[in-house]
């Protein structure tokens, strides 16, 4: 690898990643190196990423955008969590809720004592501590740090917006700060044929785009990471058996809902996502359980209201690029790999490759122990989130189909199993280094899916039986009263 100092920043593809990574580059790196996007209109672009995680919040921060103004240009709505519904047997539901649950104790997290509450007879749902699940039941919402009169943090948020618009967005503030937009489509791709690194991108109208570093956001097509760099793909299908999605908006409902659906039928799930002018809803399934008529009807008949276009079809295969950066190609987006938008994980893998690349940007060359460490991590994020995603598909008890059945038995990555095998026994789960959720989260979505510890830490055994009963009393009043002092949701973006 040569020593060049890398001047030239080419990023190929717009759409959310294009943008994201476009905004994210000039806003920290603007003033060192020359940034240039290329897109083309005539080329669309996935566009159902709706619903985010908190992260985004850090990432539309680091830019200085005003959140009021965001919510606007996107006809944003708040999220508090994701609501999960027959996903553990017909019937059930439960909420992957963010923020904290109860009051944690030194060395020991609260779920302990709640589990001991329940092994002593005690009958209260987990989320009767959870601020955030209470606030999103009774559709309230306000920005708070801490819940008042205690250090107990207050709400974690995200957001739901329209994909396409925030896109327009990121646009109109990369290109006010400097990058360069060129229309075009690429008609080749010139390596050269010594080094193997990208050169430039000959587009259809002549032009030719030199660059010294590109970044690939040309989605599921991967332009250059693959079919220019053949950079390899680790397919998970065995593990994640749906490979087919169709999406369509329906027209707005009241009340506008501040959490995310996510509803199992029998053959994958559909989400559900609530924004200020309509309703993104799509159905995720497996093509080897349901031909495309049935996943339509299915989707079709459970809108909640008038559908607005014809569903959109979208084929994938669930996996990650063996290398997400390859010679002078870094791969963000879809093209670097897929997982199901079951945890809105798109636009945070979006948001932190981005943000790796600035964090191991390189100066005087491309260098292989910085392009290696690269790829580890990626391929340590993706493997981790794959993780918590097979979770919700291997704890079920549902035994009205083949797809569930199957999910049931399959064999699930060691790393995985583990992690149920040590909560089941012990009531203990760990955050591994990096590890995007955290152990609420694990908690959160192991007791929704049924999995019960058999015992709990010993700490939980320092309070009495009423020393309990008061703690658990107390903390459920805390979230009631807090919850009353909310104002509602749609307050917020009008």
């Amino acid at each position: 690898m040569d020593n060049r100092v890398i001047k030239n920043l080419v990023i190929l593809g717009g759409g959310t990643a294009g943008w994201m990574t476009a905004a994210l580059m000039v806003k920290v790196l603007g003033k060192g190196i020359g940034i240039t996007l290329v897109e083309s209109d005539k080329i669309g672009t996935v566009g159902v990423g709706e619903a985010t995680i908190p992260p985004i919040i850090n990432f539309n921060q680091a830019l200085g955008l005003n959140e009021k103004e965001f919510l606007k240009a996107t006809k944003g709505t708040i999220k508090l969590g994701i609501q999960f519904e027959n996903w553990f047997q017909q019937g059930d539901s439960y909420m992957h809720a963010f923020g904290n649950i109860g009051k944690n104790f030194p060395f020991c997290d609260f779920h302990h004592f709640w589990v001991k509450s329940r092994q002593s007879g005690g009958t209260s749902s987990f989320w009767e501590y959870s601020l955030n699940y209470q606030a999103a039941m009774h559709n309230r919402f306000a920005p708070l740090a801490q819940i008042k009169g205690t250090n107990l943090p207050g709400i974690s948020y995200a957001y739901h917006f329209d994909a396409g618009l925030y896109a327009q967005y990121l646009r109109q503030y990369s290109e006010s700060k400097g990058v360069k937009r060129i229309e075009g489509t690429v008609d080749q791709v010139n390596v050269n044929p010594e080094s193997g690194f990208v050169e430039s991108l000959q587009l259809d109208d002549g032009i030719e785009v030199h660059g010294d570093l590109f970044v690939d956001c040309t989605g599921m097509a991967a332009l250059l990471i693959q079919k220019t760099l053949g950079a390899g793909f680790e397919d998970w299908s065995h593990w994640l058996q749906c490979d087919r999605a169709q999406a369509v908006p329906s027209a707005a409902v009241k009340p506008v809902v501040p959490y995310t659906r996510s509803i199992a039928h029998a053959a994958g799930w559909q989400w559900r996502i609530p924004l200020q002018h309509r309703t993104g809803n799509g159905i995720v399934y497996s093509s080897r359980h349901w031909n495309d008529e049935q996943a339509r009807d299915v989707l079709m008949a459970n809108l909640d209201g008038e559908a607005l276009a014809e569903p959109k079809l979208i084929s994938f295969r669930t996996g990650r690029r063996r290398e997400a950066w390859k010679k002078n190609v870094v791969a963000i987006g879809l093209s670097s790999g897929f997982l199901e938008p079951l945890e809105s994980t798109s636009i945070h893998l979006i948001q932190s490759a981005a943000t790796r690349l600035i964090k191991s940007f390189p100066h005087r060359g491309i260098k292989h122990t910085e392009v290696a460490e690269f790829n580890r991590q990626t391929q340590v994020e993706f493997e981790r989130i794959r993780d918590f995603i097979i979770l919700h598909y291997k704890a079920n008890k549902r035994s009205d189909s083949n797809f569930w059945r199957e999910c049931a038995t399959m064999r699930v990555p060691d790393s995985l199993q583990e992690k149920i095998e040590l909560f089941r026994s012990t009531g203990k789960v760990f955050r591994d280094f990096d590890d995007l959720f955290t152990e609420v989260a694990w908690q959160q979505v192991m007791i929704g899916q049924g999995i019960m510890p058999e015992d709990y830490h010993t700490i939980a055994d320092s309070l009495s039986e009423t020393q309990m009963a008061d703690l658990l009393e107390s903390l459920k009043t805390l979230v009631d009263g807090t919850v009353k002092s909310l104002p509602d949701h749609e307050q917020f973006f009008s």
